[in-house]
């Protein structure tokens, strides 16, 4: 069975280009699954790709704020889980 840990939060959310700001909490990587929950509103997805400062990344670390497309709009505040099998 999967479990969720924690590893950030949605800062930002960019209508416009469907891209959230994350500030992190524990390490991200591309190519990790993850679910974005706030109140009943839950997105799932891979991490395809992130950017710092607009250059892109393979690994992002506590206290990091990354940049990632979303496949649809996510609130501010929502919760950022890393879903590990």
């Amino acid at each position: 069975m999967a479990e969720k840990k924690e590893i950030g939060k949605i800062a930002h959310f960019f209508d416009k280009i469907s891209v959230a700001v994350v500030e992190l909490t524990d390490t991200l990587n591309v190519g990790d699954k993850i679910s974005i929950e706030s109140g009943d509103s839950v997105v799932e997805m891979t991490v395809d790709s992130m950017q710092i400062e607009h250059k892109a990344v393979e690994t992002a670390n506590a206290g990091d704020s990354i940049g990632m497309k979303t496949p649809q709009p996510v609130k501010k505040g929502a919760a950022v889980y890393k879903i590990e099998e």
